[in-house]
């Protein structure tokens, strides 16, 4: 089976799965899974497919969906996060942001794999969520394409590449400058600036509980957060060439600013603010709109809590 149309049968299982995870309930039933909620839900792990390496070994990708709209959590390494078989920390965040995060990180495994399983396991609250990966061939996907089509201009895009200059350690209530010295071949050229919404549409609307559904206090719209422009889902700030930062390990958020930033002169600039003391890492990513390259920034930050 050709490797998009595996791809679009992965995505409608992975449709199905939402659904049933955040969909309607029947009426009355006292865990109405219709609503969205601000905080106390779980983490989902997710697996996403698995592409094959050049040197023949593997690579298992996995996204999340932190089922809150409001709450980010942090989740350490440990009994509550890890990987198995084998070695535990296997790489994956350590932080979570709101809602669905495709593709988060990859995994390898050998070339001689077979049949087995990689498990990744979260636990929230006493509520442990897992992702099952194995090589199931119509699981191969394409993970920077994903079956779309390739016009003239991706087919000769080089990835850009990044560099980043920052202090390692920072005393509250001190800021950190990162410094992202990236270069690319100006392909694709920037996308124009997506249409403006119309008046009205600025604020999204209230929910509304299906019949014989019990109103819940920590029923919310959906408010777009800085990690969602930091992943670009509605963004309406910089495009072409930019640089993004977000929190992959660390007790508490990060305010960046700007949370996207347009590369000029081969330069990409941002300030993080910490509230809270701890060992961070920071993920810098700089895009072109199709490729990417990243890079880890460890912060050890000191001082009171803000």
């Amino acid at each position: 089976m050709p490797k998009h149309l595996r791809w679009l049968m992965w995505t409608g299982v992975l449709v199905l799965v939402l659904v049933a995870s955040g969909g309607a309930s029947p009426q009355g039933n006292p865990d109405p899974f219709g609503f969205k909620f601000t905080t106390g839900q779980s983490i989902q792990p997710i697996f996403e497919g698995w592409a094959k390496n050049p040197d023949g070994s593997f690579s298992m990708y996995f996204g999340y969906m932190n089922r809150n709209y409001v709450e980010q959590l942090p989740v350490p390494t440990g009994p509550d996060n890890k990987f198995e078989p084998g070695a535990p920390d296997r790489g994956q965040p350590t932080f979570f942001y709101t809602r669905i995060h495709r593709k988060a990180f990859s995994v390898a495994v050998p070339q001689d794999w077979g049949k087995k399983e990689l498990v990744w396991s979260l636990t929230v609250r006493g509520k442990t969520e897992k992702a099952l990966a194995w090589l199931q061939p119509e699981w191969e996907i394409d993970p920077i394409y994903a079956g779309k089509a390739r016009n003239a201009e991706s087919l000769i895009n080089k990835a850009p590449t990044l560099a980043v200059d920052a202090a390692a350690t920072v005393t509250l209530p001190n800021t950190l400058t990162l410094t992202a010295a990236v270069t690319d071949d100006g392909v694709p050229k920037p996308r124009k600036d997506p249409p403006k919404q119309a008046v009205g549409q600025e604020t999204p609307p209230t929910l509304k509980p299906l019949p014989g559904q019990p109103e819940l206090p920590v029923n919310v719209p959906q408010v777009q957060t800085d990690s969602d422009s930091a992943r670009g889902r509605g963004r309406t700030g910089p495009q072409g060439l930019v640089v993004t930062w977000i929190v992959w390990r660390g007790p508490s958020a990060v305010t960046f600013d700007p949370a996207t930033v347009e590369v000029k002169d081969g330069k990409a600039i941002v300030t993080a603010r910490f509230a809270t003391p701890g060992v961070y890492v920071l993920r810098g990513r700089a895009s072109d709109g199709e490729l990417s390259d990243q890079k880890d920034v460890n912060v050890t930050v000191s001082g009171s809590p803000q």
